[in-house]
């Protein structure tokens, strides 16, 4: 087996087609050992060149908000209070762990949508 880092769209699209191929390889075989080694360097070119943003809290809250028909008036008990609500919503505020918690608690969110 010759490996090396996948460089381009080409090289990453026959990386693709080789790991369809032995992708349900038994592991500590030689097609396993290849699938392993596959995945490592298509997800290595894939966070080079498809990188992930990190999550917005506040596009979370009013993606969460426009799902559930709520307002602002329906969140500002997750918050504190009108104005802390107000100034967290346009950003001028940042999240403390204590309204984290009451929003995911409240709304479900997910930690990692509120950790910035």
């Amino acid at each position: 087996m010759k490996f090396a880092p996948i460089k381009n769209e080409k090289e990453y699209q026959v990386a693709l087609k080789k790991l369809e191929k032995v992708f349900d390889a038994s592991p500590n075989s030689p097609e396993g050992d290849m699938a392993q080694v596959l995945v490592l360097l298509i997800e290595d070119y894939e966070k080079k060149h498809f990188p992930i943003e990190d999550p917005d809290p506040i596009k979370a809250i009013e993606y969460m908000m426009e799902e559930r028909g709520l307002n602002k008036e329906d969140i500002i008990n997750f918050i504190g209070n009108r104005r802390l609500t107000t100034k967290v919503m346009n950003r001028q505020k940042g999240l403390s762990l204590r309204m984290i918690k009451a929003l995911h608690k409240g709304l479900g969110l997910p930690y990692e949508a509120l950790i910035a």
